[in-house]
């Protein structure tokens, strides 16, 4: 009988430091393949509607595909497309050159083709246990973003409607549409 070699973040950072692209799931390796170019598009138009937003204000950190340590023992490891860290949590000593050692109070997936409902919802889960506040998954094939407060309190918008970042950014606000329109 063979046990599975669980790997810790520290494993993983060794494995990015050459290029490969990565994720840690309760220690198991999930391999990350090149996006395609609508879903890097919506992923820049995002950051940077919520990157002129966050420095217009002094409000923290925005960045795309961060890596987050969002449990330990065994490790978990997401990177989201963009993710947000309100300035109050980014550590004093300056912003980590490896991972992030706490969940961002955003995080951004943006679905790609061969994504499947439950590799999502699996994410989404993981990042609300962590303490995300705030998650976005943001379809381009039906053109929604379904808002996660937490696994009760889940909103899908359409084109036609309005995303807001809540309590996590207050005042930020975007027509779904425009997210869309790269």
């Amino acid at each position: 009988m063979s046990t599975k070699t669980l790997l810790t973040s520290e494993d993983l950072w060794k494995r990015v430091a050459d290029g490969s692209r990565y994720e840690l799931s309760e220690g198991e390796l999930l391999p990350m393949t090149p996006v395609g170019m609508e879903h890097g598009g919506i992923v820049v138009r995002l950051a940077r509607l919520l990157g002129a937003f966050v420095d217009e204000k002094n409000l923290g950190l925005v960045g795309t595909e961060i890596g987050f340590r969002l449990a330990r023992d065994p490790d978990t490891v997401r990177a989201p497309d963009v993710a947000f860290v309100a300035k109050h949590r980014l550590p004093k000593e300056g912003v980590p050159k490896k991972f992030a050692e706490f969940a961002p109070d955003l995080a951004v997936e943006v679905l790609s083709p061969e994504d499947t409902a439950s590799e999502i919802l699996r994410k989404v889960e993981e990042y609300l246990a962590a303490g995300v506040a705030l998650a976005w998954v943001v379809d381009p094939a039906t053109r929604t973003v379904t808002v996660y407060r937490s696994l009760r309190d889940i909103q899908i918008l359409s084109a036609d409607q309005e995303l807001d970042g809540g309590t996590v950014l207050p005042g930020f606000r975007v027509k779904i549409a425009e997210i869309f329109s790269i």
